[in-house]
């Protein structure tokens, strides 16, 4: 009997791999489509095309996302921020969603993705892909190519949902005596207290023009944005913001749900406010070294 189960699963696996490689054929024979170079804001609040989404490649791939409040779009974008360094040695590579490009900023930070976001509000680029109704917002993946021209084609679709190949966490769950149907996906990471950790730091640093040559040229760290009297560099999805000051101090950042709360926790715990931007953004100094940002998750 065990062998007979042993061979039926074998056959239907291999069916399951012939069907799954037939339908990558004939999404591919589809023709493609030419679309517009949709507009949109990227997470640093400046305006980006589709056409810029590309980088230096001529594919494209775009995650529609539902957006922060949905934890299973969030654990499947947690998915792809582990092979994101894979997937851009082929493709360019975004999450879209409809939240605006500070929420954005802050959730990314937050969950630690490396990969870039853009904001499709007050666009129709979601509507024109099938991944939103008049009521409702779906997840899923588009693919986009690009000519030698500049136009650039629409390729395929895919939905997104529990099961689907693009989260590893379902078919592993199904490969479990309990399954995977009792399973909701939670949003925190730190299990054991509020604070969640970003991919934020910031160093204060001496000789800013040779430093900034040093983490750039040296370590390898790319400019992502240059501010007046800071640099943000970007390495391995981490976030360096070196900042011309003499003092030298470094301060890591925090998210929690409670501001307040949790600034009365710090205080209470002998901690130090060294500066106030406003209600929901403190600078904290701890009793033991460790200085940080605090601010509250939109």
């Amino acid at each position: 009997m065990e062998q007979l189960l042993q061979e039926e699963i074998g056959k239907l696996e291999k069916e399951i791999i012939e069907k799954k490689q037939k339908l990558v054929e004939l999404k591919k024979s589809l023709p493609m489509k030419k679309v517009k170079n949709y507009q949109f804001m990227n997470s640093t609040n400046k305006t980006v095309h589709l056409n810029d989404l590309f980088g230096d490649k001529d594919e494209l791939i775009v995650v529609h996302n539902m957006g922060k409040g949905c934890s299973y779009c969030t654990m499947w974008a947690d998915g792809f921020n582990g092979v994101f360094h894979h997937i851009v040695e082929k493709a360019g590579f975004v999450v879209a969603s409809p939240d605006s490009p500070e929420i954005q900023d802050a959730f990314a930070a937050e969950r630690r993705w490396q990969f870039p976001m853009i904001s499709t509000n007050g666009t129709t680029f979601k509507e024109d892909f099938g991944f939103k109704d008049e009521k409702n917002v779906y997840p899923g993946v588009s693919t986009f190519k690009k000519d030698t021209d500049g136009q650039i084609f629409h390729v395929a679709n895919a939905p997104f949902g529990p099961g689907d190949d693009f989260c590893s966490v379902w078919p592993l769950f199904d490969l479990l005596s309990s399954g995977s149907n009792d399973y909701q996906p939670k949003r925190t990471i730190n299990k054991n207290a509020d604070f969640q950790l970003t991919n934020n730091i910031a160093v204060q640093v001496t000789n800013y023009p040779e430093a900034i040559d040093f983490y750039t040229n040296v370590l390898g760290m790319e400019i992502e944005e240059v501010f007046k009297k800071e640099t943000k560099l970007r390495i391995g999805g981490q976030h360096f913001y070196i900042e011309n000051n003499e003092t030298g101090n470094t301060f890591f950042e925090f998210a929690v749900t409670d501001f307040q709360k949790t600034k009365e926790l710090l205080l209470d715990n002998g901690c130090e406010i060294t500066r106030e931007y406003n209600d929901e953004s403190i600078m904290v100094s701890d009793p033991y070294g460790l200085q940080f940002h605090l601010f509250e998750r939109a």
